[in-house]
């Protein structure tokens, strides 16, 4: 009979640690996640000086923007948190969308070869941000559904897990389309 007892504790032990371990992987992947979004929102950030230089000589009646891109890029350097970082890459994704529609109006700077190298990078750049993001979200998800479901949700609460945070949108302005007004 003691046998059996401690074999039944072994296997509950046996249990929790894999499910713990589970835990810890999926928390790593939520990590990994983030950290390959982080290394598309900076490399965003470094060709924007480029993109900016570009386009100066060009709209030199839109220092407003430009203005408004710095000021972004160091609110991108000082923010700490996910939802910081996320709103201030909402507000990026809007100014440099402005910065595209606004060009639309320069034929000289559209048919500029840096500029449009630099376009179709940050193109590439935006894709890759997208994808990054929706791989987090689906890493959140799975580490979060892991842990409210039953058993992972005792062996979590036992470790302290702690739910994250999914990457979105939080203001209803960030969701509107971008308007842009030619007649300045």
């Amino acid at each position: 009979m003691p046998w059996i007892i401690l074999a039944i504790i072994l296997i509950i032990i046996i249990y929790i640690i894999s499910i713990y371990n589970k835990l810890i992987e999926s928390r790593q992947k939520v990590e990994n996640a983030w950290s390959q979004i982080d290394v598309q929102l900076q490399r965003r950030f470094d060709l924007i000086p480029n993109l900016i230089e570009t386009v100066k000589g060009y709209m030199t009646h839109e220092s407003e923007t430009f203005e408004k891109m710095t000021a972004l890029r160091t609110s991108w350097a000082n923010a700490n948190t996910l939802g910081e970082k996320a709103n201030v890459d909402t507000e990026l994704a809007n100014t440099l969308k402005t910065i595209m529609a606004v060009a639309e109006n320069y034929p000289d700077l559209k048919a500029n070869q840096n500029f449009s190298e630099l376009q179709e990078e940050l193109r590439a750049t935006e894709n890759k941000i997208s994808f990054s993001r929706q791989f987090y979200n689906d890493s959140v998800t799975i580490y979060n559904t892991k842990l409210e479901t039953f058993p992972s949700n005792l062996v979590a609460n036992i470790f302290h897990f702690k739910m994250k945070e999914l990457f979105e949108v939080e203001t209803e302005e960030a969701k509107k389309n971008v308007k842009v007004d030619f007649s300045k």
